[in-house]
């Protein structure tokens, strides 16, 4: 049986579930604030700790509809439909496809290997699969037009902030944009904290205003299927970087401006993560070009380049242990949950990785990369250069072969490595064995 049909009908047997409030008129003239006849200020009669029937889910929606508007300024277009399933109806119909058939595939199994993150033990869709499956509380799908959330309890329970996180979702494809076209991932993920930025920042003045202005609806008990403590967390924060750091960028904007400030960052959106997490380089400082000549031999096939970000090194270096792990929580933005930003990566300014497949065969433990980052200044090239030295030899229990060259010996990062720094720049090539460095990039 469906399970919202199974609460309706032991509402109906029991007598027990309340109706909700009636609808408030529409103010002539001004529908902001007022969806579906609910207003934001209303008060609903609905006991929401067993789940929700059909009438008291659309007042709910309706009335978070309008207390979204309230906050955003903004005007919804039209009703989203919400949809609440199961822990389990939502892992049986997620994608967990971890196969590596293509080279976009394959090269961004390098790209999170290159980022010490996923191993050659483990598929980086596998590794996703684990953080997603028992953290997802909800999702806005723009196709479908639609929100479904995800119960963690046996009954099909209502997260206000979920709901009212997935509502601005939908407000922003209706009235902005959900933001896509970026050229490499951290830009992407820059573009991805405009967007979960703006709806967490909406969700916790939503939350601020529950008990003291609005009566809201009970929030259930958090139920999921583990804790990221089980899994990848260097992986889960490179996830959660734009939700961390998001809400911090966009009230930044909000103080400068207002929301047509916030609306702005929707045409002009950040270029990089090291934007995210440093919003005063906002937009003035864009990431440095940086060019990888192909110095490889015939042995291996070069991949389309891609990037890492400040926010995925920062993941890597904190994930392998090379930096002061209690960082993470020390003094992070207003409305930021971790802080991002350490001193060996704080001064990025661009890199390069571009992924080499072993032109004999398909082994992607054959492949390798290079990865090309550029800093602000040698100090901090320097300070990078050094932890990753570090990382290698003290976290992956890495031997030194010769002047700046590394193996290491065992393990899901079992490789060769050549760390080299001119400048301001500093260089890592990866190859399957030592001698293979200089195939991957003649020096």
């Amino acid at each position: 049986m469906n399970r919202r049909l199974f609460a309706v009908v032991c509402c109906l047997l029991l007598a027990g579930c309340a109706a909700p409030a009636a609808p408030s008129p529409s103010p002539d003239g001004d529908r902001l604030g007022v969806e579906n006849g609910y207003a934001a200020t209303d008060d609903l009669a609905v006991d929401a700790s067993d789940g929700l029937n059909e009438s008291e889910l659309d007042a709910v929606v309706a009335r978070t509809m309008a207390r979204v508007e309230v906050i955003r300024r903004l005007e919804f277009r039209k009703t989203v439909p919400v949809e609440i399933i199961s822990r389990e109806e939502y892992l049986n119909g997620s994608s967990r496809d971890t196969t590596v058939d293509t080279p976009a595939e394959r090269a961004r199994e390098q790209r999170y290997e290159a980022a010490m993150l996923v191993g050659e033990d483990r598929t980086v869709g596998g590794a996703f699969a684990e953080i997603y499956g028992g953290s997802v509380l909800g999702y806005y799908s723009s196709a479908s037009d639609r929100i479904v959330l995800v119960s963690g309890n046996e009954t099909p329970t209502v997260d206000r902030t979920t709901l009212a996180h997935e509502l601005l979702h939908a407000l922003q494809d209706q009235r902005l944009s959900l933001l896509g076209g970026a050229d490499n991932p951290d830009e992407r993920m820059a573009h991805t904290g405009v967007v979960e930025g703006d709806a967490s920042y909406v969700e916790a003045r939503y939350e601020q205003r529950c008990g003291e202005q609005w009566d809201c609806i009970d929030r259930p008990a958090s139920s999921s299927a583990g804790s990221i403590a089980d899994r990848n967390l260097g992986l889960y924060l490179t996830v959660y970087a734009p939700y961390s750091e998001g809400p911090t960028f966009v009230h930044r904007a909000h103080q400068r401006g207002g929301w047509a400030a916030v609306n702005d960052l929707y045409v002009r959106p950040p270029r990089s993560s090291e934007q995210l997490i440093h919003p005063r380089d906002y937009p003035t400082d864009r990431p440095a070009s940086v060019i990888v000549p192909d110095r490889s031999t015939a042995a291996f096939d070069r991949a389309s380049a891609t990037t890492l970000g400040e926010a995925t090194l920062f993941a890597m270096l904190w994930q392998q242990r090379a930096i002061e792990r209690g960082t993470l929580s020390s003094d992070p933005g207003p409305y930021s949950a971790y802080n991002y930003s350490h001193p060996v990566t704080a001064g990025w300014a661009g890199d390069k990785l571009v992924p080499y497949f072993d032109a004999d065969g398909d082994d992607s433990s054959a492949d390798g990369y290079v990865l090309k980052t550029r800093w602000e200044s040698e100090r901090d090239a320097r300070q990078f250069a050094r932890a990753y030295r570090g990382l290698l030899t003290e976290s992956l229990n890495a031997t030194a072969e010769s002047e700046g060259v590394y193996r290491v010996p065992a393990g899901s990062f079992a490789d060769a490595f050549r760390v080299t720094r001119e400048g301001r720049t500093v260089r890592i090539v990866n190859a399957p064995t030592v001698d293979a460095l200089d195939e991957v990039r003649d020096p």
